[in-house]
């Protein structure tokens, strides 16, 4: 019963350092360590090698090195009877909200404004926009949630967009069928939503022409929500005000792309959270023991739904 951690991207050393320190009774191999392949019960990924799965003959669970499972469930060789699981704690939700409300404040004051007043050594002490500002957030699972919940402390109107009715407290919940009214309700659109075909270039002419005239818009899900020629346009055309980016279709993002000029676009290179090994190898391993004893693990992705 042995955990195999495979990823192109990543540094895979701290990973397994940290697993070995965790538990020594659990065998845990990178890709190109493992001497018998037919042993590895669970894989443990984020960006793994093509073709890994096909060559894991007893695989029971796949664990996603972070909060998505996008880049496992474009696989298509998966084994149905293969249960996924992500990560999810304080450790990612905490430092994903404490970004998107220093994303809204910076909005809220205009930052970007004093930013060129700067640059050109004017003195204009503008007042803040008397508009209040009612912040929607697409998406309402652990992250989305927390971020909620802490906006509401701060003041803010909020309003959330989910699959099935949320019930927290002073935050109106909207259910996907009920986008339009969802849309028409807020001026900053904050975009956490799991990366599924259903989300996909969801971030579009069409949703934005919803939007009232002006909307703020801060996508900290995927780069594959977005149409990035739409939101030049809803740039252009005022249909957004602005746009607060850390995610994009390609990773880094070109440097021929047009969106690092475009002066009302904010661009962080995907760090709006980073998973915490040290919070993230006990559920692994949890979960890993779960199964090999016959157990579902806590934290299950439904493949039907894609996250």
């Amino acid at each position: 019963m042995t955990i195999l951690i495979d990823s192109v991207s990543k540094n895979l050393n701290p990973w397994l350092k940290a697993f070995n320190s965790h538990d020594d009774q659990v065998e845990v191999y990178c890709y190109d360590d493992v001497v018998d392949l037919e042993k590895i019960t669970t894989a443990v990924v984020w960006n793994h090698r093509s073709g890994l799965f096909k060559q894991l003959p007893n695989l029971k669970l796949i664990a996603s090195l972070g909060a998505g499972v996008d880049h496992i469930m474009n696989d298509p060789d998966i084994p149905p009877q293969v249960f996924i699981t992500r990560i999810i704690g304080e450790g990612l939700s905490g430092p994903m909200s404490n970004f998107c409300i220093g994303a809204i404040l910076h909005h809220q004051r205009q930052f970007d404004k004093y930013l060129i007043d700067k640059s050109t050594k004017t003195w204009d002490q503008e007042p803040n926009p008397e508009q209040e500002m009612n912040v929607g957030i697409m998406g309402l699972g652990a992250l989305g949630a927390d971020l909620a919940e802490k906006l509401n402390y701060l003041g803010f109107k909020v309003f959330g967009l989910s699959q099935s009715r949320k019930n927290i407290p002073h935050v109106v919940s909207y259910l996907n069928a009920e986008m339009d009214l969802f849309l028409s309700k807020i001026n900053i659109l904050v975009v956490m939503l799991p990366a599924t075909e259903s989300t996909r270039a969801i971030l579009s002419k069409k949703l934005f022409d919803k939007l009232n005239k002006g909307t703020y818009l801060i996508n900290v899900a995927r780069g594959h929500h977005q149409v990035t020629g739409d939101i030049i346009d809803a740039l252009e055309n005022g249909q957004l005000s602005g746009a607060f980016l850390d995610v994009f279709s390609q990773e880094p993002l070109p440097k021929q792309s047009s969106l690092w000029d475009h002066p009302k676009i904010m661009i962080t290179p995907h760090i709006a959270v980073v998973t915490k090994i040290n919070e993230a190898v006990p559920q692994i391993i949890a979960s890993h023991k779960r199964v090999t004893i016959g157990k579902l693990p806590k934290i299950l992705v439904d493949r039907i739904k894609g996250y």
